[in-house]
């Protein structure tokens, strides 16, 4: 099955808690705090391959989550990184925020690597907040949050050359006489379901990829027939072989080459602009007047030359394809400029976001960091309960509560808790 769309759910790994411990060794009568730092979360990397041509891998897979960062130990003990996940994609991959449509990468080359989410850094244990003022710190720090997204994935092949023309224009005979590829062949319309790849040998030695673009007919380009699910993957390629069925019947012959180039025009302009070599196909089975009057027809409708090729008994193979490989050599690189914006939130671990939601005097203030601030804080220790309460007043929780009407004797509710809101007594 040849997949080339899939939507895929990634969680980075969140970051480790601090730690809150206190050394208890025999003979050292003061321990002070040895609470170690919690571990860093995993990261979601994306690295393009050369060893899968299809996206069919995440239609039975699409959430992936990197390791959580495990939290601080006690002796000063750091917690383990999570493990990072890499997820692999085939080259020609374009990767797109599904939130936005926004494309942020481009997977062209194999080991092309991508961070589509940063894991989340581990809090700090209670041996790091030690200072001359504060010599037994009751708190530790919370690791940040995981990174939680969607992401589309959208192949275009990266072949060099595209075999465009109507179903049974003769594109996958062609390409299992040139390459190694073994596509289905039989006598009737829409054999072709997916696009085949084939690498024909230069004869300097090097490949050239070569893809069979099946299903073009008219209107592909509106969503008609199967073409329009294909022609994405012509808009790599930098030059075209245009297959025109002489079996066919003859008052056909000109108006299935017109209906093609018209199909490409109308979904890209820039297709429509790419190099064609006109192949007039099947030429065993016409008379030699028919193949001359329409190589003649179609010489000077284009203006260059018309290649005649019988895949059945390699009838003109052999100058079609020297001809190829002179324009690739010749031809400028073509390559499709995909416009990508700067990923943000592949970074974006939202620590310090909150929420305020009033219903009469009551308030309710929600934020990932707050519910974790107040996981790792005792309240019943004066120390860390007024650290708790400087790092919220940092963070702009009392100025957005005081914008919203807050006064003296109001309920604010935070992490399951409730408070009575005093402006006299929040910190300086």
């Amino acid at each position: 099955m040849f997949v080339d769309k899939a939507t895929i759910h990634i969680l980075s790994g969140s970051g480790g808690n601090g730690m809150v411990a206190w050394r208890r060794e025999k003979y050292v009568p003061f321990g002070g705090p040895a609470g170690g730092d919690g571990g860093r979360g995993g990261d979601v990397i994306i690295e393009a391959t050369s060893d899968l041509n299809t996206l069919m891998d995440f239609k039975y897979m699409s959430i992936f989550k990197a390791e959580d960062g495990e939290k601080g130990g006690i002796k000063n003990m750091h917690g383990k990184n999570g493990k990072d996940i890499v997820i692999r994609v085939p080259c020609g991959t374009i990767l797109r925020d599904a939130d936005s449509g926004d494309a942020i990468a481009d997977m062209k080359e194999p080991g092309d690597r991508v961070l589509v989410a940063a894991g989340g850094r581990g809090g700090r244990g209670n041996s790091r907040f030690t200072s001359s003022k504060r010599q037994s710190p009751q708190f530790s720090e919370p690791g940040e949050p995981a990174i939680e997204r969607n992401i589309e994935l959208e192949l275009k092949l990266l072949a060099q050359v595209g075999i465009i023309g109507l179903p049974n224009a003769g594109k996958s005979t062609l390409i299992s006489v040139i390459s190694a590829a073994k596509p289905k062949i039989a006598d009737y319309p829409f054999t072709t379901l997916i696009p085949n790849l084939g690498v024909v040998k230069k004869p300097s030695g090097d490949g050239v990829v070569v893809a069979d673009i099946p299903g073009l007919v008219e209107g592909a380009s509106e969503g008609i027939g199967l073409g329009h699910e294909f022609l994405r993957h012509v808009e790599r390629t930098r030059l075209l072989l245009h297959l025109v069925d002489l079996s066919a019947p003859e008052d056909t012959i000109m108006a299935n080459f017109e209906l093609i180039n018209t199909e490409l025009a109308k979904y890209s302009v820039r297709l429509s602009k790419k190099p064609q070599v006109v192949v007039l196909s099947k030429i065993d089975a016409v008379p030699e007047e028919v193949l001359e009057h329409y190589r003649a027809e179609l010489a000077q409708q284009t203006q260059g030359l018309v290649f005649a090729i019988s895949s059945v008994t390699h009838q003109g193979i052999d100058p079609l394809l020297h001809h190829m490989f002179r324009m690739l050599d010749e031809l400028p690189p073509d390559e499709e400029i995909v416009p990508l914006v700067a990923d943000l939130k592949a970074f974006d671990n939202d620590d310090s976001g909150f929420e305020i939601i009033r219903k009469g005097k009551v308030f309710s203030v929600a934020g990932g960091k707050i519910e974790r601030l107040f996981s790792v804080t005792d309240m019943k220790n004066r120390e860390a309960s007024q650290r708790l309460m400087n790092i919220i007043k940092a963070m702009g929780v009392y100025k957005e509560l005081a914008n919203q009407g807050a006064e003296e004797g109001h309920i604010i509710q935070m992490a399951g808790m409730e408070f009575e809101y005093y402006p006299d007594e929040i910190p300086e």
